[in-house]
């Protein structure tokens, strides 16, 4: 199988996965082994490849964005999102994360764990939809900062590889009275400037390993990631208008299933 062949489809992987709560990295564990593109590159490949599905969620929410940068939209007490609740929501993962970063890179990245990580996450969302409290907060803009906070802390789940962090912190928002629609939002906005740092600090530890070789590769699965992720966040808030997570956790079984047949028994 050509190298480009293979970057379309580690792309359209990480599109379609990066922000549904099934696990991306999970996901490219799977099919990085399947088609055995597994290594430094492939390493390295796959984090550049998450910038272009990080662009889709920037260019989704760009007027959010803009808006929370803005001076006067930086006090907690007018109504919107702002920075306050975006930092709220990714400083107890990226802590977290930075003090475990070797641990998890060397020891949680596996098929076996991957497949712990499935099973967890999706009866995890389900116990979220059974046994979340009313919904308290409709809109993403009414979010408080002290259930960012919380949002956030559940985000740190997501540092298990199969877990997922759009599945962590959509069921968590569901806990503390975000609706389905707010919590998605909520998520996706936080994930791009926590993605952003993760993305460039595993990069700038490899750079010196890239190519020119790798260029158009690089540049094939970075455009499909973008489209294909653009494509499945519009789906999937739409979706979350009149539906539940469940069938996602239910997926996250049949692939936990397949992925254990495939890696241990057959």
């Amino acid at each position: 199988m050509s190298d480009n062949v293979i970057a379309v489809i580690i792309g359209i992987v990480e599109g379609l996965t990066e922000f549904l709560p099934v696990s991306s990295t999970g996901h490219m564990i799977i099919v990085g082994s399947m088609l055995n593109f597994e290594g430094e590159i492939a390493s390295v490949f796959e984090v550049f490849i998450q910038l272009g599905a990080i662009l889709s969620v920037l260019f989704i929410y760009r007027d959010k964005y803009v808006s929370m940068l803005r001076p006067q939209r930086l006090n907690v007490y007018r109504r919107g999102l702002t920075a306050q609740h975006v930092i709220a929501g990714i400083v107890p993962v990226m802590g977290v994360g930075f003090l475990l970063h070797g641990v998890i890179k060397t020891y949680l990245f596996s098929p076996y764990t991957v497949i712990i990580g499935l099973v967890a996450g999706g009866a995890f969302m389900l116990a979220a939809e059974k046994t979340s409290s009313r919904v308290l907060t409709r809109d993403v803009d009414s979010i408080s900062v002290k259930q960012a906070f919380w949002v956030g802390l559940f985000q740190i789940l997501s540092l298990w590889p199969g877990f997922s962090r759009s599945g962590s912190t959509i069921a968590g928002g569901l806990f503390f009275g975000l609706s389905r629609k707010a919590a998605a939002d909520f998520s996706f906005i936080i994930a791009a400037p926590l993605m952003m740092v993760a993305c460039l600090y595993d990069l700038l530890k490899v750079w010196d390993k890239l190519s020119i070789n790798e260029l158009n590769m690089f540049a094939i699965g970075f455009v499909v990631a973008f489209v294909v992720a653009y494509i499945s966040v519009v789906w999937f808030l739409r979706f979350l208008n009149n539906s539940s997570l469940a069938a996602f956790a239910y997926y996250r079984f049949v692939l936990a299933a397949f992925s254990y047949y495939y890696f241990f028994v057959r």
